[in-house]
């Protein structure tokens, strides 16, 4: 729907300024696909289990702690 437009509007410069454009749009993409390359790092998935065995839990880990029994 814009295209249109812009080309009536293109059609309308001297060549000189329609030179002018396309480097314009030239620079344009050159930027976008840029940004867009910057802006996608790849995230690393995550492996489940990776960390068995490297955490232990105490067998008393239930149990009531010394230091609050008086509190309860």
């Amino acid at each position: 729907m814009i295209q249109p437009v812009i080309l009536e509007k293109l059609e309308e410069l001297p060549e000189s300024f329609q030179t002018e454009v396309l480097h314009y749009i030239e620079f344009l993409i050159e930027k976008y696909s840029q940004k867009c390359s910057q802006e996608k790092p790849k995230k690393k998935r995550r492996i489940a289990g990776t960390m068995e065995g490297m955490i232990i839990m105490a067998d008393d880990f239930d149990e009531p702690l010394e230091d609050l029994k008086e509190y309860m």
